[in-house]
């Protein structure tokens, strides 16, 4: 359904575009694998609920191409616990690119780049959300608060980056989380306070007996189908009165 644009010289997307009537734009970012299958797949899942969909690939750029992202993850979710321990030291350091404020710069600018890809396509009429997982559900908080043109925002157990100013998001947010992520669930009452403090319509969705990416049914040790169906079905109604 999809295909590959090149948005910029050096920024590449996925787009997935309905066949039928468009409701409105959504911007999807991936998760620290990168532009992988499970994204381009979900994507699609969109398309065909009527959204038309851009996934920017913003990783690529500092070497997590999709074949390296698939290869980490194979190895972080091995059945042999040394062969996790040894990728543990590896993905930090692939990583390490992304952890520097510049690249959280570049990468605000990239997915503002895909807004304004979608931003004049026929039907969308300034009805355009960001969703998206992990590193991109993190960057869903970025691009909301950075972008006054995101009407929506549903970020799946996503932390902001540290240079990023939630406080200015003016658009609903709709944010899911598993009591099991322990990192999030820490950090989660502050980051509440926080957006409420600031005027945000900020409503976390926390999943009992889920961990972190329960949503991506291409990692088994991770993947809840009840959860992820929940979610998944929230998304939707939340799209649909957000962006109506």
């Amino acid at each position: 359904m999809g295909t590959m644009i090149d948005i910029d010289t050096d920024l590449t997307a996925y787009v997935a575009t309905p066949e039928n009537e468009v409701k409105g734009a959504l911007v999807l970012i991936h998760e620290i694998w990168g532009l992988v299958p499970n994204i381009t797949n979900i994507a699609d899942r969109f398309a065909d609920e009527g959204y038309l969909v851009i996934a920017p690939d913003i990783l690529s750029g500092i070497g997590i191409v999709p074949e390296v992202g698939l290869e980490l993850q194979s190895l972080l979710f091995s059945a042999d616990e040394q062969t996790r321990s040894d990728a543990q030291p590896v993905l930090r350091d692939r990583m390490a690119p992304a952890r520097v404020p510049e690249y959280a710069v570049w990468a605000i600018a990239a997915l503002k780049k895909a807004v304004d890809h979608v931003a004049t396509a026929p039907g969308v009429n300034g009805r355009i959300a960001v969703t998206g997982f992990c590193f991109g559900g993190g960057y869903a908080f970025a691009l909301a608060g950075a972008d006054a043109r995101i009407k929506a925002a549903v970020p799946f157990y996503g932390q902001a980056p540290a240079t990023a100013d939630v406080t200015t998001i003016a658009c609903p947010v709709l944010a899911f989380y598993g009591d099991q992520d322990a990192s999030l669930m820490e950090t989660l009452p502050a980051v509440t306070t926080q957006l409420t403090d600031a005027g945000v319509d900020f409503r976390p969705q926390v999943f009992p007996g889920v961990g972190h990416a329960f949503f991506n049914d291409t990692n088994a040790i991770t993947y809840d189908a009840k959860a992820a169906t929940e979610a998944w079905d929230m998304t939707l109604a939340f799209l649909a009165e957000k962006l109506a």
